[in-house]
C-alpha cells in the first residue's frame, strides 16, 4: 500500500512538472510574439534605412532588397546643414538639460521634504497644481516672455527653465523618494553639529543616486526627442535639434528623402539606448522604490 502511494505521488509529481513546463514555455512564448510587436516598428526603421526611397513604403517585408548604403552618407551630409550639427545641439541642450533638473529639482525636493518653512505645503500644493496645466497654455505666454528677453533662437528658453525646477513631476519624484529614508539620519547628523546644507550633502544625497538616475534619464529622453519646443524657439538650421534635423529631410512638395532620414533616425537611437543602458539599474531601483508614501 505504501509503494501504491509512493508512485501515485511520483507520478503526480511528473504530471505537475511538466504542465509547469508547458506552462512556462507557452508564457515565454506569449513574452517574445509581445516584444517582436514592441520591436517591430524599430526593426522596420532599420530595415527602411537600407532601402531606396521608391521601395520603403511599397514593401511589405523590413528586409531590404538591394541593401542601399548610400542613406547613411546621403543622410550625414544633411539638407544645407550636417547631421552632425544637429547631434551635437541635441547633446548640449539634453546635457545642459539633465544638469539643471539634477540641481533644482533635488534641492526643491529636498526643501519641500525635509525643511519646515512657512507656506510650505501651499507651495508644494501650488507646484503639483502645474502638473494639471497643458503644456499648450502656456505657450504663448513663454514665447512673450523670451522674445521680450530676446532669447528666440537660442538654447536658453530650452535650458535656462531647467535650472528652476520647473518640471513639477521631477521634484515631486524627489519628494517622494526623500520621504521613505528615515528622519533618523538627519537627527544624527544634527547632534553631530552638522547644518541642512552639510546634511543633504553627506548624508541625504548619496543615498538618491537612483532617484537622480531616474530623473537624469528621463530628462535626456524627453529633451532629446522634443521636437514642439525647439521648432518655436529655433530659427536658425543651423541651431536645429535632432528632431528639427529628421524634418527637415521632409519635403512639403513630396520630394522627401525618406531613406536618408530613416538612417539619420536609426544613428540618433544611439545616444538613447546608450544612456539608458548606463543608468538602467538606478532607473529599475528608483521606480521600485519611489511609491507613494506620505
Amino acid at each position: 500500500m505504501t509503494t501504491e502511494t509512493f508512485d501515485q505521488k511520483t507520478v503526480a509529481m511528473s504530471v505537475g512538472r511538466k504542465k509547469s513546463r508547458v506552462r512556462d514555455g507557452f508564457s515565454h512564448a506569449l513574452l517574445i510574439a509581445f516584444g517582436f510587436v514592441m520591436l517591430y516598428p524599430v526593426i522596420w526603421m532599420l530595415g527602411a534605412s537600407f532601402k531606396d526611397s521608391a521601395h520603403i513604403f511599397s514593401e511589405v517585408s523590413p528586409i531590404p532588397n538591394p541593401v542601399i548604403l548610400d542613406n547613411y552618407a546621403r543622410g550625414w551630409e544633411g539638407a544645407g546643414v550636417g547631421f552632425g550639427t544637429f547631434i551635437l545641439n541635441s547633446t548640449i541642450v539634453a546635457g545642459l538639460s539633465v544638469i539643471g533638473n539634477l540641481v533644482a529639482c533635488v534641492l526643491a525636493g529636498y526643501a519641500f521634504a525635509r525643511l519646515r518653512f512657512r507656506g510650505r505645503k501651499l507651495f508644494f500644493a501650488c507646484m503639483m497644481a502645474t502638473l494639471m496645466l497643458p503644456h499648450h497654455v502656456l505657450l504663448i505666454p513663454q514665447y512673450m516672455l523670451f522674445a521680450g528677453l530676446d532669447w528666440v533662437n537660442t538654447f536658453l528658453p530650452l535650458v535656462v527653465p531647467k535650472f528652476l525646477a520647473v518640471d513639477a513631476f521631477f521634484v515631486f519624484l524627489m519628494v517622494q523618494f526623500l520621504r521613505g529614508i528615515p528622519t533618523e539620519l538627519d537627527q544624527a547628523a544634527k547632534i553631530d553639529g552638522a547644518g541642512p546644507w552639510k546634511t543633504f550633502w553627506f548624508v541625504i544625497l548619496p543615498l538618491l543616486k537612483p532617484a537622480l538616475a531616474t530623473t537624469a534619464i528621463f530628462t535626456f529622453i524627453w529633451t532629446w526627442n522634443d521636437f514642439l519646443s525647439p521648432m518655436i524657439y529655433l530659427q536658425d538650421p543651423r541651431s536645429y535639434t535632432v528632431p528639427l534635423g529628421l524634418n527637415s529631410f521632409l519635403d512639403a512638395s513630396g520630394d522627401s528623402a525618406w531613406g536618408a532620414m530613416f538612417a539619420m533616425a536609426v544613428i540618433s537611437l544611439g545616444p538613447l539606448f546608450g544612456f539608458f543602458l548606463v543608468g538602467q539599474k538606478y532607473l529599475t531601483t528608483g521606480i521600485a522604490t519611489t511609491g507613494l508614501k506620505g
